[in-house]
C-alpha cells in the first residue's frame, strides 16, 4: 500500500465534530482498541489529518501516528499504534520464510500461515474475510503488518494456498518511514 517514501503532504487541523465521529468509527471498526479510546485520542487532544497520496488521510496528534483511512474504507491503526496496544487486534503469525517477502510489500500468502512456524485462529476464534489483523513473525515481539484479510482463516486452512492479504501497512513502508514534524 505504501511501498515508497510518501512526499510532504497538506496537514489541518480536524474539527471536533469530525473527531468525534472518527473516534467512534474506528472504535466501531477494531472494538478491541475501545478500553485504550482515551489514552489513544483524548477528547481534548488536536488532531491533525495528514493528506497522502492514493487519496488516504493519515491521522496524528501532535505528530504521532494513530491511524489512517483510505478514501473507500474504515480507519486502519497504524504499526506504532498496534505496537503500543499489541492486545487490540487479532493476530497471526507468519514463519520465518515469509518475513523477507512481507518486508518488502508482497501479497501475504497463505502458505507462511499454514507452515510449521505460522499460527492461525483455532476455529472457535475463526477470523472472517475483511478483518483487520495484526501479523506477527515466528521469532519476534512486534506486528510487521497490519491488513484486512482477502479470506477468512478456516477457508486458508483448509486451501492452504492463495493470497491471505494483499495490501496493508508494514515495517519499513512509506508510511512508517514518514516522518511528521
Amino acid at each position: 500500500m505504501f511501498k515508497k517514501d510518501i512526499p510532504a503532504s497538506t496537514r489541518s487541523k480536524v474539527k471536533s465534530s469530525v473527531q468525534r465521529g472518527l473516534r467512534q468509527r474506528f472504535v466501531e471498526a477494531h472494538p478491541g482498541f475501545e478500553p485504550f479510546i482515551e489514552e489513544i485520542l483524548p477528547k481534548k487532544a488536536q488532531l491533525d489529518a495528514v493528506k497522502l497520496p492514493d487519496k488516504c488521510t493519515l491521522y496524528t496528534i501532535a505528530s504521532t501516528p494513530l491511524f489512517f483511512q483510505p478514501l473507500d474504507g474504515p480507519p486502519l491503526p497504524h504499526l506504532r499504534l498496534v505496537h503500543a496496544y499489541p492486545s487490540a487486534l487479532p493476530t497471526v503469525q507468519i514463519d520465518r520464510g515469509a518475513i523477507r517477502f512481507v518486508l518488502s510489500g508482497a501479497a501475504l500468502m497463505a502458505p507462511g500461515l499454514t507452515s510449521a512456524g505460522g499460527q492461525l485462529p483455532d476455529a472457535e476464534h475463526k477470523l472472517e474475510k475483511g478483518d483487520v489483523v495484526a501479523v506477527m513473525a515466528e521469532g519476534k515481539e512486534t506486528a510487521c503488518l497490519v491488513g484486512a484479510l482477502c479470506v477468512g482463516t478456516e477457508e486458508i486452512k483448509s486451501k492452504g494456498k492463495g493470497v491471505a492479504i494483499d495490501e496493508g501497512h508494514y515495517l519499513g513502508d512509506g508510511l512508517w518511514r514518514l516522518v511528521l514534524d
